[in-house]
């Protein structure tokens, strides 16, 4: 099969694999629909943080079962699933708590490569997610979008706690940031201030449900926040892009005991001065999106959602490599890899 791969700084290549198989009796084997280039791939892409080149990649997948392994008991072959970029059991009690991004028998689905024709999923009972029919192909980039970005947007509004009349602050436009905008907007958020410097963006923003846009960044957006906050600060704020600039102005921008759901991996240090006088509260991590594939897939096909539109560029698999310099330079905001 063809599958992607980084052999170094920006150097992707889409190679021949050996197809996967059945490993462990709980593993089973997809055929992939559609993948994609989540913002996370491009640290390791700009060498900012590599290790065993080449590597596979890719964490984000909808497709059909092919196979299962024999103590497989709720996913079978012909199944339409979406699964996460987390492989969890879904019983353990961290996962019953609701975190299987944290299960105790996790396995990081980027390890694997899910940028490819085919991919082996562990511990498919407690991953995959079945829906009741198969899709239309209208739906492919919604679902897929379920997998990550669109559960990670959720997550991240959930841990700022947002909620009815509720002004929410969403630091970050790539493709989580605009998803936390469409979540705080299902969960009824009276003001939602999208910060952006990119007009495409915006747009794309507002249509999410934006109420607001600041342009400024730093020390002079957290200012107009506040000024458009009466002082305070915003109540929920949504930290989707995992530097420390980006940490620093989303805990800047929350009112002294409000929440900061913050879902990017941060780079660099975070001021202690700072952390400490604010007096918020701080929620994040990899997103637990098993825990909310249900509903969010129940939303789509209800036809309530379309997270889809954030794919604002689609290629073929073979043409990976553009993808990745697509979303690298700004071009893009999330590319959708046809398989």
């Amino acid at each position: 099969m063809k599958g992607v791969f980084l052999h170094g700084n920006r150097d992707i290549r889409v190679e021949h694999r050996d197809d996967p198989s059945i490993v462990e009796p709980t593993d089973a084997i997809i055929r992939l629909s559609a993948t994609c280039i989540c913002g996370s791939d491009l640290w390791p892409y700009r060498a900012e943080s590599q290790s065993g080149l080449p590597a596979p990649m890719g964490h984000e997948y909808v497709g059909v079962v092919e196979a299962v392994g024999s103590e497989v008991r709720t996913i079978r072959p012909g199944q339409f699933v979406v699964g996460s970029f987390f492989a969890s059991d879904n019983t353990c009690e961290i996962c019953r708590s609701g975190y299987q991004s944290a299960c105790i028998h996790r396995i990081g689905m980027g390890g694997i490569g899910t940028q490819a024709e085919l991919a082996r999923i562990p511990l498919a009972d407690g991953t995959l997610v079945a829906t009741d029919e198969l899709p239309d192909p209208s739906m492919v980039p919604s679902l897929l979008a379920a997998s990550d970005v669109l559960g990670t947007g959720w997550f991240a509004a959930q841990a700022a706690e947002v909620g009815p009349g509720k002004t929410v602050v969403v630091v970050g436009d790539g493709a989580v940031g605009q998803l936390g905008v469409l979540a705080a907007n299902q969960m009824g958020a009276e003001r939602i201030i999208m910060m952006s410097r990119h007009p495409s963006r915006q747009e794309l923003a507002r249509s999410f449900g934006a109420t607001d846009i600041v342009t400024e960044r730093g020390d002079e957006g957290i200012h107009v926040i506040r000024e458009m906050t009466g002082g305070l600060g915003a109540q929920s704020v949504i930290e989707a892009v995992g530097t420390r600039e980006s940490m620093s102005q989303a805990i800047g921008s929350c009112r002294a005991g409000g929440h900061v759901g913050f879902v990017g991996l941060t780079h660099g240090d975070v001021s202690g001065g700072q952390l400490f006088g604010s007096h918020v509260h701080l929620h994040g991590g990899p997103a637990p999106v098993r825990r909310f594939l249900p509903e969010l897939i129940d939303l789509i096909f209800a036809g309530d959602i379309d997270p889809g539109v954030v794919f604002d560029l689609t290629v073929p698999l073979d043409d990976a490599a553009a993808g990745y310099d697509a979303m690298d330079s700004r071009q893009a905001i999330k590319t959708m890899l046809t398989v």
